[in-house]
Order: C-alpha cells, then sequence, then structure tokens
C-alpha cells in the first residue's frame, strides 16, 4: 500500500511517497531567495554590458532570466525525475511537492504535465536566456523569439488551465486541496503570470515587428516616388 497523504482528489495512488522534510516556510523562501539572487545577478550583468538600457527593457530582461532558470533548472529536474519526485527529499522534488498540494498531477507521471513540462523545459529554458541576452544587447532578432516563446508560454498554460478545468467540469475530478491558499495562491497567482506577461509581450513585439515593415514599406515608397520623378 501506497504510504498515506494529503493529495486531492482523495485516495490518489500516489507509489513510494515520503511526507516532506522541510517546512512549507522554508521551501517558498528558499524559492524567493533564489528568485531574488537571480534577478539581482541578472540585473547586475545586464546594467554593465548595456548601460544605458531603459526600465522596461531592462525588465524584459529579468522576466526571460527569472523564465530561463525556472524552465530550465525547476521544471527541468521535474521533467528528469518525475517519476521517482513522490520519494525524493531533493529540495527542487520537496518543491515540487509542496506546489502538488495544488495540483496532484505532478506526483501521479501524469501524461500531459510530464509532456508540457519536457518542453517548457528544454525549449523554452535556454530559448529564454538567448533572448534575455538578445534583448540586452539591443539585438533586433530579439521580437521574433519573443513573439516565439511568449506564444508557447502561453498556449502551454492555457492548456495547463484547460485540461484541469475540464477533469473538473466534466468528471468533477479535483487535482486541488481545497484550501483557498493552495488554489488560488499556487495553482492561479503563480501560473498566472505565464498568461498575462506572455500576452503582453506578445503584443509589444507585434507592434514593433508592425512598425519595422510599415517604416520598409515607406522607405522603399519614397524610393520609387524619387526614382519616378528622376526618370520624368
Amino acid at each position: 500500500m501506497s504510504p498515506s497523504h494529503s493529495y486531492y482528489p482523495v485516495g490518489v495512488d500516489i507509489p513510494s511517497y515520503v511526507p516532506n522534510e522541510w517546512s512549507t516556510l522554508a521551501l517558498v523562501s528558499t524559492f524567493a531567495v533564489t528568485c531574488l539572487v537571480v534577478l539581482t545577478a541578472a540585473k547586475t550583468i545586464t546594467t554593465n554590458v548595456n548601460p544605458r538600457i531603459t526600465f522596461p527593457e531592462l525588465s524584459k530582461v529579468l522576466w526571460f532570466t527569472l523564465c530561463g532558470s525556472i524552465h530550465l533548472f525547476l521544471e527541468g529536474y521535474y521533467a528528469f525525475n518525475f517519476a521517482t519526485l513522490a520519494g525524493s527529499q531533493h529540495v527542487l522534488a520537496q518543491l515540487w511537492k509542496e506546489y502538488s498540494m495544488s495540483d496532484s498531477r505532478y506526483l501521479t507521471s501524469h501524461a500531459f504535465v510530464m509532456s508540457m513540462e519536457s518542453i517548457t523545459a528544454w525549449c523554452w529554458g535556454p530559448l529564454s536566456f538567448v533572448l534575455a541576452a538578445l534583448i540586452a544587447t539591443d539585438n533586433p532578432f530579439r521580437h521574433p523569439l519573443q513573439i516565439i516563446i511568449s506564444t508557447g508560454q502561453l498556449y502551454g498554460d492555457v492548456l495547463y488551465y484547460g485540461t484541469c478545468a475540464f477533469d473538473f467540469l466534466v468528471y468533477g475530478i479535483e487535482y486541488s486541496r481545497p484550501e483557498g491558499y493552495y488554489f488560488y495562491g499556487y495553482f492561479v497567482l503563480l501560473n498566472g503570470f505565464w498568461i498575462v506577461i506572455p500576452g503582453l509581450l506578445i503584443a509589444d513585439s507585434v507592434r514593433a515587428c508592425g512598425r519595422a515593415f510599415a517604416e520598409v514599406k515607406r522607405t522603399r515608397t519614397v524610393g520609387m516616388n524619387g526614382n519616378a520623378k528622376k526618370t520624368t
């Protein structure tokens, strides 16, 4: 028999499960401090590379650096260890077991979650670091890549919410514990960042691409008009 646990739905089978050794406060604090260190290092490096970078552009560098770190290391750890996560006491495994209070699919080797996290880790993780570098150096190729990554993040998150909502509305399956801080704090709030921010970044890059194409068109039109005048 599997050890008793407090995950939902009640009675869900989680083989080899062992409770976390660290408290919720210790795990959340460790995650928050690590994010702060990553952001501080990214800000320092970016302002040294490009001292004139604007605050909005610096904010995007920090966002994608944080995304790259979370995708590649935290989600990458899950992609590699999803089958043994429940019985591990590695700090990253304990973080996932804590988050799983809001979505137990992470401890049951759920096919969608494993596939989605693998794509996020190995595609959007490394590319997020590349994009952060392109933004810091004001490389024009950052806009196409920003659209690609942000669309991938947004699409993955929509499917993540959608599959969970489908199981609840159609089959009545609840993966989150009933306490509000698990559902609204972990499931809704933490994932909501990857709905709102990618949406804003997609719009930002679409506008930038539109302005660039409009300028090229205007330049060509002016050139063609100038050539026409010369021939007459």
